[in-house]
């Protein structure tokens, strides 16, 4: 395991005794670059740093080149929190929370987003070249499971993992002012069809492309369950504090003493954010001319804020009936809200 300058690092690793696999994420800068654009209350700030680990994690398990979305819309104080990461771990996060909204420092989930029952969870797959009538792909679930609502981050992905892919996974997610940490552990489909499309290894199967016997898939469970025993000793503090190649040697040394663990080279997340004039160009010529007119009559501008990272864009008169005859490029809101 070669050490990293960054301090932001996610290290993925897979255990060779079994279909089981791993990630570690600890984010610096990373955090701090969302952190320094917002004011949110400290509830807030964890929940969303949680998150933001949580996006890292899932997104470099996927083979495909595009944006995940992770999102959580509540009934609470706190009306969305959005985390974006792209293939190339590059990321931005936001909250937006209901007009006078007062969090106290150790409000719940739950108090924050369900205090109704309404809250939502999604996250959407969003694929950068996109084919001929393709859509994005989104997969939606409450937060609350049979046994009722759920109470943090990690429950409720551990809950839309097994609901939505079919897969096993556990979660241990903690955030504070400096850093957000996550790791991840997931039992693949051990016999039987691929795990290709979660970027594992082909699904483990015997020479002749039977399915593994009853005492591989003992052993199987075996690894599963002193994976997910060893990943429970994790303390939060441990997570924030120390460094993915610590923590590694901490919970799994004797797999690695036994070269049972392979580990890959480190991936680097880092802040940005995918804002620009051509797309609130699209996202304001897809409000109308007449709204935008009727802005421009009572301000005299246009004048759009990005949720994400705080950029401001200005449309005087003149750019703003350029919208309406030069051709633009179409755009999403992405995130911009605009100030009358």
């Amino acid at each position: 395991m070669t050490a990293s300058t960054n301090p932001d690092i996610l290290q993925k690793f897979l255990f060779d005794a079994a279909p089981v696999r791993g990630e570690l994420v600890r984010m610096e800068a990373t955090w701090q670059e969302v952190l320094k654009r917002h004011e949110y209350p400290l509830a807030v700030r964890h929940v969303l740093g949680e998150m933001m680990a949580a996006a890292a994690l899932l997104s470099a398990n996927l083979k495909f080149n595009g944006a995940l979305v992770m999102q959580v819309h509540g009934d609470g104080p706190v009306r969305m929190l959005v985390v974006e990461c792209l293939s190339d771990l590059s990321m931005r996060a936001t909250a937006k929370l209901a007009e006078g909204a007062e969090i106290p420092d150790d409000a719940t989930l739950r108090q924050m987003v369900n205090v109704k029952g309404q809250g939502r969870f999604a996250i959407t797959l969003d694929p950068q070249d996109k084919l001929p009538g393709q859509q994005a792909y989104q997969g939606i679930v409450p937060l609350s499971d049979a046994h009722g609502p759920l109470s943090s981050v990690s429950e409720v992905l551990e809950h839309y993992m097994q609901a939505s892919e079919q897969l096993d996974t556990r979660l241990w997610l903690a955030a504070n002012d400096q850093v957000a940490a996550g790791m991840l552990l997931q039992k693949l489909p051990s016999y039987g069809g691929t795990t290709e499309a979660y970027g594992g290894a082909p699904a483990q199967v015997g020479e002749t492309g039977e399915p593994l016997s009853e005492d591989a898939r003992a052993q199987d469970l075996d690894t599963w369950d002193r994976a997910c025993q060893l990943g429970a000793t994790l303390k939060q503090e441990e997570l924030l504090g120390e460094s993915p190649e610590t923590l590694l040697r901490k919970l799994f040394w004797e797999d690695i003493e036994a070269t049972g663990l392979r580990v890959f080279e480190p991936m680097q997340p880092h802040f940005q954010c995918s804002c620009s004039r051509e797309k609130v160009a699209g996202m304001l010529q897809s409000l109308g001319r007449e709204e935008i007119e009727s802005i421009i009559e009572e301000r005299g501008h246009v004048e759009i804020h990005c949720d994400f990272c705080g950029q401001r864009y200005e449309f005087d008169p003149v750019d703003s009936a350029q919208l309406f005859t030069a051709p633009v490029a179409t755009g999403a809101g992405d995130g911009a809200h605009q100030h009358h």
